[in-house]
């Protein structure tokens, strides 16, 4: 660290440091981030809590000793907790409402920390894209499955008609347009937006394919292109946006590696420093 950070508070007037947990290692109580994040619910704050286990598995960095469940007792209660590392600290304000003015002080004292950090603060979509981005892949393996026992003989053009329902043009000239390479795999490349209205395209195509009991190529490249131009058209209703126009992204194998690198930085913070090391040897 280069800077002096200034801390974030929890109401009490403790800040973020002060509520760590050492013991064998430094951890802080999920319940305890939620309400400095400024969340009422526990159960609604997990869901940041999944997306950030998400993103830790798509990053194949170690769920275990980032995420520990624990039970614990507030209040006379017994509930389920989480212990979380700094970084799943991080990860979770990252993927928290960013509406909660308290989730935006947090994010800032995060990237303070670690200079990859600070690049991702310039762009604080990078972790839920990344999380998106995995939920695609899923899904398109399981539409893969569907359409092919559907019926469907050739994959790449039921493929193509979904991007051209979508997007008014096939994938290759969609490519030309945003000025990706043509050995590039777009969806790498798609900001938040895009990679939303790409994930609704495949599950709503799976779902008619299942509802409707489409059978045969043709009918399921019609229903692709259907889909596809029904994403489309309510993208445009709501914001007024192509999704042709729609910016490139910061390659995500990039946020990927940036993100390990700010992991490996987090363990080097909280590392217990060699004299400290001797005190209790």
């Amino acid at each position: 660290m280069t800077e002096a950070i200034e801390p974030f508070h929890f109401g009490d007037g403790k800040s973020f440091e002060d509520y760590g947990h050492t013991n064998g290692g430094i951890a802080w109580y999920a319940r305890d981030l939620m309400e400095m994040l400024g969340y009422e619910n526990f159960k609604t704050f997990e869901n940041a809590i999944n997306k950030a286990i998400q993103a830790c598995t798509t990053l194949k960095i170690p769920i275990l000793g980032n995420f520990t469940q624990e039970e614990r007792e507030i209040q006379g209660q017994k509930v389920l907790d989480y212990k979380l590392s700094r970084f799943a600290c991080y990860l979770t304000a990252m993927n928290s409402d960013t509406r909660k003015k308290q989730v935006a002080i947090a994010q800032a004292y995060f990237a303070a920390m670690a200079e990859t950090v600070r690049l991702h603060l310039q762009n604080t979509e990078n972790v839920e894209r990344l999380v998106i981005r995995d939920d695609i892949s899923d899904h398109e393996k399981s539409l893969s499955g569907i359409a092919n026992a559907a019926g469907v003989e050739n994959y790449a053009f039921f493929q193509n008609k979904g991007h051209i329902g979508l997007y008014n043009m096939p994938l290759k000239r969609l490519k030309t347009r945003k000025g990706v390479a043509e050995d590039a795999i777009l969806l790498d490349y798609m900001g938040k937006e895009e990679l939303a209205a790409n994930l609704f395209r495949l599950t709503q195509t799976e779902a008619k394919i299942k509802a409707d009991r489409i059978i045969g190529q043709q009918a399921l490249e019609d229903t692709a292109f259907e889909v596809g131009r029904e994403v489309r058209n309510t993208m445009q209703r709501i914001s007024g946006k192509r999704p042709e126009d729609l910016p490139i992204a910061e390659n995500i194998t990039v946020v990927k590696r940036e993100l390990k690198q700010t992991h490996k930085e987090f363990v080097k913070i909280d590392k217990p420093k060699k004299s400290q090391r001797k005190l209790k040897s």
